[in-house]
Formats: C-alpha cells, structure tokens, sequence
C-alpha cells in the first residue's frame, strides 16, 4: 500500500511538481489597479492557465526595484526611460508595449488658476506656480511623479512652498486629497474616470503630447534571478498583447469612455 502511495505521489510531482495553484507575482502601478482593470484582465487569463497573479500596486519606481530585486516575476509600468533602463541594466527582458491613456491636469471647477486658458502643459503648470495656488504631488516616485516632474522641468520651474503639497501617495488617495483641498494635481485619465463620481474636480488642461502616458509589461531576467517564475511571466505577457487580452482593455470603460487604449494589437 505504501509503495502505490509513492508512485502515485512520484506521478504527481512529474506531472505538477508544485502542488495547488501556480503563482505569478506582479508588481504594477496604482492606476492599473485603482482604475479596476486588473479585475478585468486577470480572471480569464487565471482560468486559463490555472493560476493566479499576486498583484502588489505600488508606483512604478516601487515596482521597478521590485523587479530589481526580483521580488516579483514580471512588472507592468508607465515611465519608459526607467523601463529602458530596467532592461539595459538586465534586470528584464522581453518588455512589451501594451496600452496607453494620457495625463490630465485637475482642479477646482472654477478653476482660480486660470489653467483652461493655457497653450500647454507647460504653461498650465506656470499659472498654477504663479497663482500659488494648491497643488497636490503624489510624491512617490511613480510614472505619474516621474511625469510630472518632467513637465515641472520643462516649465522651468522647481515647485515649493506652502502651495505644493508632495504626498505620497498613490493615485487614488492623492485624487482624494486633492478633492479635499480643492487643489490641482496630475492624474492618469483612468484612475481620474474611475474616481469620477468620488471627486468634485474638473479636467482644466488636457491634450499636450508631452502628456502621453504608455504602458508596457516587462518579465524579470530569469538569468538573474532562476527561482522567478519566468514561463508564468510570459505566460502573462503573452495575455495582455494577445487579441483576447487586448479586447478586454478595449472593452473596459465607464460611463462609455476607455480608460486605457490597447496598442499591443493593432
């Protein structure tokens, strides 16, 4: 009787070496998850594979070192200088475009700053900085942090004082602290839709190229880093650029508007 124990636990460990379902840990941002998406992608792609796809949302410099670290097996982000570098310093490989949206800039309905008369992001960023008046920085070191920066940079001006308030935190919570104050801030436009009916802010500047906000999804160096789950990670990428996959983040919408718009298919 032991000895068909055995067999037949040999035969399961040939088969399946790993007991229960697989795991496949992804670090992304909190647009992807605050927006409701992953919720959307992810469980026919788990069905699927007979898996599951632990999700850390965090900013995307967070998820980057995550990567670097190689505390989770693939990382889908939005800042693609750091993404290249990710890549040329080789902690990934395999990166892929997936979706993208674009960046807004929100404020008070009344919009005291006078933002909705500027030429760009540039310019709307000036009126803010001149008028003093409060604007809310995630802070975090996220693609959406790294963006507006770059826009800061490109203003030529180095933001502080008592008007500009760096806090933090990822995209959700800074919308809401924003709301609160009544302040101005830079939002991806699928965290600001979904939040839209948490928040009494207006889109006042939208449009600038400058704004453009990409997506891709990058797997970890299983050279680096063997123990990662590397088959499962491409598994995954295979998903969000397949036809299928693709389809579901065109299909994902509020209020009839796209959050994101997929780019891996054509």
């Amino acid at each position: 009787m032991k000895k068909v124990f055995f067999l037949v636990l040999l035969c399961c460990l040939i088969v399946n070496p790993v007991f229960g379902t697989d795991v496949i840990k992804l670090a992304t941002t909190t647009s992807t998850d605050n927006s409701g998406l992953l919720k959307a992608l992810f469980p026919a792609f788990e069905k699927k594979y007979d898996v599951r796809v632990d999700v850390i949302a965090v900013g995307t410099g967070k998820a980057i070192k995550l990567g670097e670290n190689g505390d989770v097996d693939v990382i889908l982000v939005h800042a693609r200088d750091a993404e290249d570098k990710f890549v040329a310093d080789g902690f990934g490989v395999n990166r892929r475009d997936v979706m993208f949206n674009d960046f807004v800039i929100l404020g008070p309905k009344n919009d005291p700053a006078k933002v909705k008369s500027a030429k760009n992001a540039a310019d709307a960023l000036k009126k803010i900085a001149s008028s003093q008046f409060t604007f809310i920085s995630r802070g975090d070191d996220s693609g959406t942090d790294k963006k507006e920066k770059a826009l800061w940079k490109a203003a030529g001006i180095a933001p502080a004082g008592k008007w500009y308030n760096a806090v933090g935190q990822g995209m959700g919570a800074t919308l809401q602290i924003a709301n609160e104050k009544q302040g101005y801030t830079l939002a991806d436009r699928g965290t600001y839709l979904a939040y839209l009916n948490k928040i009494d802010l207006a889109v006042v500047f939208e449009g600038d190229q400058a704004m453009f906000n990409p997506y891709g999804v990058i797997a970890v160096n299983p050279a680096l880093y063997p123990d990662s789950n590397y088959l499962g990670a491409m598994q995954l990428i295979g998903w969000v650029t397949s036809v299928p996959g693709q389809k579901i983040i065109k299909d994902f919408q509020i209020n009839g508007k796209p959050l994101f718009i997929p780019s891996a298919v054509k």
